[in-house]
């Protein structure tokens, strides 16, 4: 009988610009202060991440999911935001890349594409299917799904841990093309 090794959630991966590296309980301060940005939340379901408490929480979460990640940006070494997989459903070959946030300075650039270029290939080593949560009222959010390919599935989806509803894009390993 073959068993099945599971799949590496929390490697380190780098690009041009960015080194996506495992979260680390050191982060704490600077990754705080990257979020820290009031405007970074503003249309996201937890609009209040960018308090302590609340980020707190969410910074814990990160680290006991055990595929958590920190953006290191190569130029400076600074910490620019994060993302993590979850969800990991290897009989429907499909994982979500969510829980993402990245510094204002590094909206509407390269950044989101690379960062998502090195995750969604990573995953398509594993599974079919990369699935995204966005909040029903994140049109920003939407917007950049809609840049990197993803399409939106029917309906909305409820999440016990972020309020409000979510659509959901997705992207498969055949559709891949960032």
């Amino acid at each position: 009988m073959k068993i099945a090794v599971p799949p590496d959630l929390q490697p380190t991966l780098a690009g041009e610009t960015i080194l996506i590296r495992p979260l680390r309980s050191e982060d704490w301060p600077e990754l705080f202060a990257a979020a820290s940005d009031p405007l970074i939340w503003e249309v996201h379901p937890a609009r209040d991440r960018y308090k302590q408490d609340v980020f707190r929480q969410f910074f814990d979460g990160a680290l006991e999911s055990k595929s958590a990640f920190a953006f290191v940006e190569r130029a400076t070494g600074a910490l620019i935001g994060s993302s993590r997989y979850h969800g990991y459903d290897p009989e429907r070959s499909e994982i979500e890349i969510g829980w993402t946030f990245l510094v204002r300075a590094h909206w509407g650039g390269h950044t989101n594409r690379e960062i998502k270029r090195l995750m969604l290939t990573h995953a398509f080593t594993f599974v079919d299917t990369v699935v995204f949560w966005v909040g029903e009222s994140n049109g920003r959010s939407q917007r950049a799904m809609e840049k990197i390919g993803g399409k939106r599935r029917d309906g909305l989806v409820l999440r016990s841990s972020v309020p409000g509803p979510h659509v959901v894009f997705e992207i498969t390993r055949a559709g891949f093309r960032l």
